[in-house]
């Protein structure tokens, strides 16, 4: 009990919104107080729905782009409260005008639910002649919330940009600590072949998943780009800022951890006959803790300390490397091995390089300044318009997940007008806010709602019948608010328990509820929950099956596309691999592992298809790895690498070829196998390349040649060693994602 107590407050501690809690409470509950005092119960009501309203798009993110949510939601609740009022009393002509802006709502994430709300909480109220008044009542109560949760703004303003590159200082350090505990690592099949569920036992035996964390840097620099994004920094010219040369930095430390990972995996086969691990390890993990020193410096605004320029566990890991490259010199070291530890130390050297220019960085002080608003790239509607007919002519997952709404809110809105059922709004925000995209994740939402919504209705029924008074209502609903505003971003549950008799003192406020209410609520939210699951269940499907060749086509060709850059740049034709040409891969591969995990929600998933597209993303990943570290190893200078630009050209053909083959995957007959033809004969001849720039190598020594001279063949030597191990790996990775995707595309049965 005490350890299911802790996990919980762990949950807690790191989720849960304090301050947005606080400030929605003071914004909801200090309208009712006041309106309670002064004898005005109704409009104060009023101010607090529309602050309630806009307090539950939870903006996120900078605070300009908080502001401009904000404002957006500030005048949909205006003009919703306001055609709200008008339609009160009128719920023929609420059946019309309510669903059309619930879907519009699922179409546009902007606008959300907040628009769908607006109409209908004020179309429930009695009839009003001062429509305007309640408008603009609701609009003072949305401009109150917004104002209390920008009022941070001048001393908070860049809080989330160094939250999000903190994170991503942390995400990078924990790659390199996972490359760093593989290198002397022993083999990790007895272990994984004991099933553990202890939590302290699985993170002393299990070796940190080096894939798992270096896609958890990629996402956590992108996530700080699109932080980046949103700032108004007002830079003259196209000087980089000091957040985005840093973001660039730790970009850069990430690429080259993913090399540095590839030559290690390489070092494992040939091995120097001198020890080199343990300094190897020491010197990551060293870069590692001083990433993450950097990380709490720029998350303290420079309270937190930087460290020291320079690591002295990287100076020992150099002079290890020097002293085997000093015996391959001397014939009492494979060359092979030598050039291999060669290139983990020129690795470990940039990112000891790169650190240090980041630490210089984050030492100057990360400032952004201000820009004036920018105005829309275009005005023109017709993108929009094509983007709308493109998604009704393909039957998107967005526009069948937006008629679903549809449909079911003048389901239950219509028989809320047939069978006048009191109260039948609660029924239409169940039906509308627990529909999802998938029938696991209705079912999820169903349950908490429905168990928190009874929980909270209870409660609910208790206070408003205990209460002594309106001034008592108000400040219960501001420990309700501030509860459930806080918590909500922890788990639904608690937002339904909280959050429904905040919202029943809310509507109810002037003519407090009882127990019959509270009987009402809960089985209104009995039958909408109903409702959403029998939407979930009978109308059409997602559609995400359907799209699922197409996205697998376009992660084939991206790949493909990726290879021959790679091979261009081993060719010399090209300096390094363009960086959007690998985020539009890597978003590729992260479209099909999400379609992946709504076809996981389904009511019966198909196993083996989620197996075959788990397989294709955890390929498509490492051969992303690759192409990188590959194109990284081969940036000395321009030189014969042999058939290695042929091998990856040949790797491009079969990826293309299988795309075309997803285009009619009715045609592709499963028993005949993949397009993958066997490349032995070109890994052969590369061995044989390798052996031989190997015996020239020590030729041209004995030739009298300095040993440090940098010649082309020793940098040819260095080239190919590190690069080979990789393209055999790329290899077996590409083959993984053909016959993944060919397997997944075939027709279901």
């Amino acid at each position: 009990m005490l350890r299911r107590a802790r996990g919980a407050y762990a949950q807690v501690h790191g989720q849960a919104a304090p301050f947005y809690g606080l400030a929605a409470a003071v914004a909801v509950s200090v309208p009712l107080l006041v309106g309670a005092l002064t004898g005005h119960a109704a409009q104060g009501s009023m101010i607090a729905l529309g602050a309630y309203l806009v307090a539950l798009r939870a903006p996120e993110g900078p605070y300009g782009a908080r502001a401009r949510n904000l404002t957006v939601g500030v005048l949909i609740v205006a003009v919703g409260s306001g055609v709200g009022g008008l339609l009160s009393g009128h719920l023929w002509p609420a059946v019309i005008v309510v669903p059309p802006l619930v879907a519009l709502g699922v179409a546009v994430p902007r606008i959300g639910s907040t628009a769908g709300l607006a109409v209908l909480l004020s179309a429930v109220r009695p009839p009003s002649a001062d429509v305007v008044n309640i408008g603009l009542l609701e609009l003072v109560g949305g401009l109150l919330t917004a104002g209390l949760l920008l009022a941070p703004w001048p001393a908070r303003r860049l809080r989330p940009l160094r939250e999000a590159l903190s994170e991503s200082a942390d995400a990078v350090a924990e790659a390199l600590d996972a490359v760093a505990q593989d290198v002397g690592a022993h083999d990790a099949g007895p272990l994984d072949a004991v099933e553990l569920t202890n939590p302290d036992l699985l993170a002393v035996t299990r070796i940190p998943d080096w894939e798992a964390k270096r896609r958890a840097a990629s996402e956590s620099l992108t996530a700080a780009r699109a932080t980046y994004g949103l700032y108004r920094s007002g830079r003259a010219g196209n000087e980089p800022t000091r957040p985005e040369r840093v973001i660039d930095a730790l970009g850069r430390i990430l690429h080259e951890t993913v090399t540095l990972q590839a030559v290690l995996e390489a070092a494992k086969n040939y091995p120097p006959d001198r020890e080199w691990r343990l300094e190897t390890q020491t010197a990551i993990s060293a870069l590692a803790a001083r990433l993450r020193l950097l990380a709490g410096a720029v998350a303290t605004a420079g309270e937190a300390p930087l460290g020291r320029e320079e690591s002295a566990a990287v100076r020992r890991m150099v002079r290890a490397a020097e002293q085997i490259r000093r015996a391959g010199l001397a014939g009492d070291e494979d060359l092979v091995a030598v050039a291999l530890i060669g290139q983990v130390r020129r690795s470990v050297d940039r990112i000891a390089g790169e650190v240090a220019s980041t630490r210089r960085l984050v030492a100057g002080g990360l400032r952004i300044g201000f820009a004036a608003p920018r105005m829309p790239g275009t005005l023109d509607p017709m993108p929009v318009w094509d983007r709308v007919r493109r998604a009704v002519r393909t039957r998107s997952p967005t526009f069948r997940q937006a008629s679903r709404v549809y449909v079911t809110a003048v389901v239950s809105m219509a028989l809320t007008a047939v069978l006048g059922i009191p109260h039948g709004h609660w029924l239409t925000i169940t039906a509308m806010l627990s529909l999802r995209a998938t029938y696991g994740e209705t079912v999820d939402r169903l349950v908490q709602r429905v168990g928190g919504t009874a929980a909270g209705a209870a409660v609910a029924a208790v206070i408003l019948t205990l209460a002594p008074g309106q001034p008592t209502v108000a400040v219960i609903a501001f420990c309700f608010a501030g509860a459930g505003f806080a918590m909500r971003s922890v788990n639904f549950s608690y937002w339904a328990l909280f959050g429904t008799p905040l919202a029943m003192m809310l509507l109810d406020f002037s003519a407090p509820a009882d127990w019959r209410i509270a009987g009402e609520r809960i089985g209104l939210t009995v039958a909408g929950a109903l409702m959403a699951y029998l939407a979930v269940l009978l109308l059409w499907p997602a559609g995400h099956l359907e799209r699922l060749p197409g996205q697998l086509e376009r992660l084939l060709r991206t790949h493909a596309a990726l290879v021959r850059m790679t091979a261009d740049v081993l060719a010399g034709e090209r300096t390094r691999l363009p960086h959007d040409t690998i985020v539009t891969a890597e978003r590729a591969a992260e479209a099909v592992a999400e379609t992946r995990t709504r076809l996981g929600h389904e009511r019966v998933p198909d196993l083996e298809l989620n197996d075959r597209l788990r397989r294709v993303v955890a390929a498509a990943h490492r051969a992303r790895d690759h192409l990188i570290a590959v194109a990284k190893l081969s940036r000395e200078r321009a030189v014969d690498t042999g058939p290695i630009p042929e091998i990856l050209d040949r790797l491009a053909d079969q990826l293309e070829d299988a795309a075309g083959l997803l285009e009619d995957p009715g045609e592709h007959d499963p028993e005949a196998g993949t397009p993958v033809e066997e490349l032995g004969e070109e890994l052969a001849e590369l061995d044989s390349y390798l052996s031989t720039l190997t015996r020239r190598r020590r030729a041209e020594i004995k030739e009298g040649v300095g040993p440090d001279e940098l010649t082309p063949l020793r940098h040819a030597l260095l080239q190919v060693s590190g690069t080979r191990y990789t393209i055999g790996e790329l290899r077996g990775d590409v083959d993984q994602v053909i016959a993944s995707s060919l397997e997944a595309a075939e027709p279901r049965r």
